[in-house]
């Protein structure tokens, strides 16, 4: 029993400390449905519908005058903001109805042109509402198939009970990560979806290591309780844990920093999902799976034959 205590280390699973992060779990995925269902998303283009305009102009861009010129030419609800730099720009339209998109290209380079600055219109995108409604939808769509997946997945591997700890976490994770961008008021695209089910994909990861080596010291490790045996697996499994979180963030640091706007809400999503998804890979999985009573007897199977039991050791 010393020999278990002194590889338990950390006592991450105490039942004080399991109430604790309870607390901080509730907490923040109650902060981030009051805010969706309050505030909502910033729905980018991808979503909305509508034209996209990324403007490179040769001196510092004066956007009052951008808007007064655009809301002259019938583009009212026209809304431009900077975008990195001060000579970036980036002008947002709703969707144009009965207009083509060469007529509305046309329109807005001759208003821009109207200016009198030199500018280089390096993007223009164009998405009809009905096809950012049906986004919106395959997007949602898609990240209740993958926890679907993942759930099926975890428990023929393993056992019901991680499963259903595995789903908690990573539901976890995408809730409080897309409550971050209603919180902050941050722009949500396509980029940022993407960038929750890759943080799904790189906590399940972390999960299924950590429940490998749980499985590992179940059987291993006898006349243990099964709080000192997932302890010990996390603990050993903390190292490996820590030092791939880490360096993941400072590759999305440096994407963050140097990658542009355009870029930027896709690091930010990852960096928040994977700081949520290290703390959720022990304190929600592990927990919830500690929760729901798991222990050795459920990673045995059953002998069907019943003669066999006298042949047992």
């Amino acid at each position: 029993m010393r020999l278990i205590k002194e590889k338990t280390g950390i006592d991450f699973l105490s039942p004080s400390r399991r109430k604790i992060a309870l607390v901080f779990s509730v907490l923040f995925v109650a902060v981030s449905f009051v805010s969706l269902y309050t505030r909502g998303l910033q729905f980018g283009i991808d979503f909305t519908g509508g034209v996209l305009l990324e403007v490179g102009y040769s001196q510092a861009a004066n956007l009052e005058r951008i808007r007064g010129e655009l809301s002259a030419a019938g583009f009212e609800d026209a809304q431009v903001q900077r975008f990195g730099r001060d000579t970036d720009v980036l002008v947002r339209l709703p969707p144009q109805e009965d207009v083509s998109a060469d007529e509305v290209r046309r329109e807005l380079q001759a208003t821009l042109a109207a200016s009198g600055q030199d500018f280089e219109l390096r993007r223009v995108e164009f998405v009809s509402a009905q096809v950012g409604s049906e986004l919106a939808e395959k997007g949602a769509l898609a990240m209740v198939v993958a926890l679907l997946m993942i759930f099926v997945y975890v428990m023929i591997r393993f056992q019901w009970k991680f499963s259903a700890g595995a789903v908690a976490a990573l539901a976890h994770d995408a809730i409080v990560t897309v409550g971050f961008f209603s919180v902050f008021g941050l722009p949500f695209d396509l980029t940022v979806v993407a960038a929750v089910l890759a943080v799904i994909g790189y906590s399940l990861n972390d999960t299924v290591v950590a429940f490998d080596r749980i499985r590992e010291n179940f059987l291993s490790l006898r006349g243990v309780s099964a709080q000192d045996a997932m302890n010990v697996s996390i603990n050993e499994m903390l190292a490996r844990t820590l030092i791939t979180g880490l360096t993941t963030l400072l590759v999305l640091i440096a994407l963050l920093m140097l990658g542009g706007e355009s870029i930027a809400p896709f690091s930010i999503a990852l960096i928040v999902g994977i700081i949520v998804g290290t703390y959720s890979s022990i304190y929600t999985a592990s927990a919830t799976a500690l929760a729901l009573d798991v222990n050795p007897q459920d990673l045995i199977e059953p002998v069907k034959d019943p003669s066999l039991i006298d042949d047992l050791p």
